[in-house]
């Protein structure tokens, strides 16, 4: 290529297909056309760019993107599961994630045994129970925070001879590296940390060559492919993903002990805090003086007043998602986890006046001084007074 001419930004290929040559008809004829650019709900090089990006991260010999984190997480299951299969899979979901496993997969006749994520006898013995196909968890639970022991389930599942897949949106390969901790291969949604805009909704799977091959066949029936515009500004933003995430975990330290030190607040639950309550497997497994950028916290009053302060917000934004730049704040109740009744989230422990945040790139002294001056005003005696 001319160095004169050579990109460098990643070009963002629009073309839907790809002209044919004598290598692309025996990729199709040897390969079933899944090592080529030929047409783009297969490969595309703006998609393959993106996908050897965050393979990188977190430290996997292939990975693929995908149209959503759960185009990912559906993809990965239709391509390893059949019916007759049975799943193991952590309660404390995302609330999709969990319609999927609870709701969707019984459908295809596939059983699905579901365990507390943190209680590795519950594992055992469920995973005991007979053959499993899959083990599934979150890296940290949403909107729980609880922190997945990887080691510790790789080893059950693979005793059992299942594949173990883990979600490591919350946490980011900035924080975990779940296939180095003994994962077999992990989901992104790439729309949260790894893009970390709030402009692109994308999923990644990561892990051996030859499951990823396996799913990127999945995405080509099914569809789920990731559009190159969105490849293209998925690639863009994994340039800063380090420099980002630093400084988000950064701040959030800071905005969690705040949190904590304040008699309007019940509980915090951040992995950066002596009081976080899986202290030994954050000592394990996280790295020194990095909690994450993800806080959840517990507001005296129950959902009203997590309500009411969030509203009283002026910095921090009232909107799901998370991991972009803007620091944003959700109560599952009427968010992440609307579908699912008070019952069902009391039991996966989503208690009355739990809040999600996501920590940006605002000055930590300004996010505080917004939380403080929110928990002023919403605080049962001000409620009274006025």
């Amino acid at each position: 290529m001319n160095p004169h001419t050579e990109p460098l930004v990643q070009p963002i290929y629009h073309s839907t297909t790809f002209v044919l040559d004598d290598a692309s008809y025996a990729d199709l004829r040897e390969n079933d056309g899944l090592g080529v650019s030929w047409y783009s709900r297969v490969r595309n090089p703006t998609t393959d760019a993106a996908a050897s990006a965050i393979a990188a991260l977190e430290g996997a010999e292939a990975a693929l993107v995908a149209a959503s984190g759960m185009a990912a997480i559906t993809t990965l299951v239709l391509t390893l599961c059949r019916a007759g299969d049975r799943i193991v899979v952590a309660r404390e979901l995302y609330g999709d994630s969990y319609e999927l496993f609870a709701r969707y997969l019984p459908r295809l006749r596939i059983t699905v045994d579901f365990v507390s994520v943190a209680e590795l006898e519950e594992w055992n013995e469920v995973i005991a129970r007979g053959p499993v196909r899959l083990a599934y968890a979150e890296t940290l639970s949403n909107p729980q925070l609880t922190l997945l022991d990887i080691p510790a389930v790789a080893a059950l599942a693979h005793a059992a001879g299942a594949v173990f897949a883990v979600d490591n949106t919350f946490a980011s390969p900035r924080l975990v590296q779940p296939l180095a901790l003994g994962a077999d291969v992990v989901i992104d949604s790439a729309t949260k940390f790894l893009n970390g805009h709030s402009d692109v909704i994308a999923g990644a799977i990561a892990g051996a060559e030859a499951l990823v091959t396996e799913c990127r066949r999945t995405i080509m029936t099914f569809g789920s492919c990731l559009d190159p515009h969105a490849a293209y500004m998925l690639v863009r933003s994994l340039k800063t993903f380090a420099v980002r995430v630093d400084r988000q975990m950064q701040t959030a330290a800071a905005v969690a002990h705040q949190l904590e030190a304040s008699p309007e607040v019940e509980r915090v639950i951040y992995p950066g805090l002596s009081s976080y309550p899986h202290r030994e497997v954050a000592e394990r497994l996280l790295p020194a003086e990095r909690g994450g950028a993800m806080i959840s916290f517990v507001v005296a009053g129950g959902d009203e007043r997590a309500r009411r302060l969030m509203r009283h917000l002026t910095l921090a934004t009232e909107a799901t998602s998370l991991g972009g730049v803007e620091t944003l704040i959700s109560a599952p109740f009427n968010s992440s986890h609307y579908l699912m009744s008070p019952g069902e989230r009391a039991a996966i422990g989503i208690e009355a006046g739990m809040l999600r945040l996501s920590v940006g790139l605002e000055e930590a002294d300004a996010l505080i001084a917004d939380f403080e001056t929110a928990l002023r005003a919403t605080a049962v005696s001000e409620v009274f007074a006025h």
